[in-house]
């Protein structure tokens, strides 16, 4: 549990405008399918839904799709030092901030209050997971799509929240847009989370809808009073990050009929388009360091032919292409395979192809294959079947290369400990070295000789 108080300075949204957040690609969804679809909102406290999708809500609205609202607590614990005000006295202020707040940004949107108690969502998941069913019950699940706090916010009742909402959509099928509040303090710049994330550009109606919603919930950041104990709960600083002409949303698509691997193909090349190396492969000395240890992990000194499974710059690739006689690096974005062109161009023996995993599948046997922060970008089932193409096309005594993140991977269903288990298990076959640290994991697996 990440330890932070509201009144902690944190990272300042200039920081976050330099960043680059700006230019996560937009979520792959436009008005007509906006419009096509139910959206349940989830909010621990009033104010939530608009800080984290205040607009977004507008923009539903604009485009009429249904909206309803699952308010779980009055939010009665936010100055638990008041001396002029009760809990229940606060209670009622925010439920009518709630009311007018959301009134404004979907006047058509529904809205139910769980009368749940502040700070203790924990204690009643199951509850809220059942309001969430009742609140989609006879829909189809491509046509659902639930909003809730990021899983990993920082606030108890907010991780709360973001979890019952990715039990229930994964369960079923929907799509789930997880909304950082109390991340965008706590977080620096550097941590990679965001960067898998999708940003929802608000039009200049539904900026100002989201900032008269702002000014309703007068309780949180205007002081109850010039008494100790009333202060401002939300700074003014800190509303910044919720000022952008932007908002941002760990996006998990519906698994019901979708494809996800075309959603990273997608992803990808947008975010690839926007900038050269947006992951700083080529500064970050996390990876190059990575990338050192990933070099010296092979156990032979040279192969006859190389496969580089998800190649994106070609930053790798062009180490993996040293120690092969041929190479081949695949990629599902072309963007990123421009880049990988030009670094492999002094190879002649090393190529790169527009390739979607695991549905596309190159010609030829490989002794080493070589799948480095890509297997959690697939389904479970999509990465089933990349390891039964990885099985096919690998010589008898080749090396299969797997490094991954260890951090959660927002927006999709597996990550490290997860591939590479599926690995190991399906494959059944011998790890020949395993190094693992806090930021990631490398593992080499050897293929068996052949019988004699």
């Amino acid at each position: 549990m990440v330890t932070f108080s509201h009144t902690d300075t944190g990272t300042s949204e200039q920081d976050w405008a330099a960043s680059g957040v700006a230019a996560l690609p937009e979520l792959p969804l436009d008005a007509t399918e906006l419009a096509a679809m139910t959206f349940v909102v989830l909010a621990a406290h009033p104010d939530d839904e608009t800080l984290g999708a205040g607009g977004f809500m507008a923009t539903l609205h604009d485009a009429g799709a249904v909206v309803k609202v699952l308010l779980c607590t009055a939010g009665e614990a936010s100055h638990p030092d008041s001396q002029t005000t009760t809990p229940e006295q606060l209670a009622a202020v925010r439920l009518t901030e709630f009311d007018t707040a959301v009134s404004g940004l979907a006047p058509s949107a529904t809205w139910r209050f769980l009368e749940l108690p502040d700070g203790q969502l924990a204690a009643n998941a199951a509850g809220i997971a059942e309001a969430v069913r009742e609140a989609v019950s006879g829909l189809t699940a491509e046509n659902v799509v639930i909003v809730a706090p990021y899983r990993a916010d920082g606030h108890t009742d907010h991780d709360t929240l973001g979890t019952v909402a990715a039990e229930v959509a994964t369960e079923s099928g929907y799509g789930l847009l997880e909304y950082p509040i109390w991340y965008w303090l706590w977080a620096g710049t550097e941590d990679a989370t965001w960067k898998n994330w999708v940003r929802v550009p608000l039009a200049p109606e539904a900026r100002q809808a989201k900032a008269d919603a702002m000014k309703a919930h007068a309780s949180q950041t205007e002081p109850l009073s010039q008494q100790p104990g009333d202060e401002t709960l939300l700074s003014g600083t800190f509303l910044e990050h919720f000022a952008r002409p932007f908002e941002t949303f760990a996006w998990h698509p519906s698994t019901a009929g979708t494809n996800s691997a075309a959603d990273a193909e997608r992803i990808f090349d947008e975010v690839h388009s926007r900038e050269e190396d947006p992951w700083s492969y080529t500064t970050s000395w996390y990876e190059r360091r990575k990338r050192a240890m990933t070099v010296a992990a092979l156990p032979q000194e040279s192969y006859e032919s190389g496969l580089e499974l998800g190649c994106s710059i070609g930053t790798l690739s062009e180490e993996l292409a040293q120690r092969c006689r041929t190479f081949l690096g695949v990629d599902a974005s072309p963007a990123a395979l421009a880049q990988a062109t030009k670094r492999l161009a002094g190879y002649p023996s090393a190529e790169v192809r527009h390739l979607t995993m695991p549905h596309e599948w190159p010609d030829g046997t490989f002794d080493l294959v070589v799948l480095s922060e890509t297997g959690y970008y697939l389904s479970p089932e999509e990465l089933t079947e990349l390891l039964a193409r990885i099985q096919a096309s690998t010589r008898p005594g080749g090396t299969l290369l797997l490094c991954h993140w260890r951090h959660p991977i927002s927006g999709w269903q597996l990550d490290a400990e997860s591939v590479h288990a599926m690995a190991r298990t399906q494959l059944g076959w011998p790890t020949h070295g395993l190094y693992q640290e806090k930021d990631f994991m490398l593992e080499v697996l050897l293929a068996p000789d052949k019988a004699p």
